[in-house]
């Protein structure tokens, strides 16, 4: 499923995955939040709980998405976060990988701290 993540005037279009835990975000749509930074990470609570599933790890690529239980936290890396010892981003401990950025990951620089996000159906609006 294709989904829509905005910031603003600022959005990137990504796909889920078929997992259980992209299954119960696109189920919750659409979901608002206020964005936190950490690093090229952003991040953010929304209305979803899930455990770890099989295959959870902290290792990223640029563009992936991710599920982090312990702050029921939508996760988006675009870059090296504190974690990180490479160019690589890394999670601060595993999640569940839900999607990709289809758009170019990059743009997410811009997104400010506190930013508003909402997260919607690709075809919905």
């Amino acid at each position: 499923m294709q989904i829509a993540i905005n910031f603003g005037k600022l959005t990137v279009i990504a796909e889920l995955n078929d997992s259980d835990t992209a299954r119960k975000i696109q189920a919750a749509l659409p979901i608002t939040g206020r964005a936190n930074t950490w690093g090229d990470e952003i991040y953010f609570s929304i209305p979803v709980k899930a455990g770890l599933e099989e295959g959870a790890t902290a290792d990223m690529e640029v563009g992936d998405i991710a599920y982090w239980p312990p702050g029921h936290a939508f996760c988006l890396f675009f870059g090296p976060t504190p974690a990180s010892t490479g160019a690589k981003p890394r999670a601060a401990s595993p999640v569940n990988k839900i999607g990709r950025i289809l758009s170019d990951p990059g743009v997410l620089k811009k997104v400010p701290d506190g930013a508003r996000v909402e997260i919607h159906a690709a075809n919905e609006r």
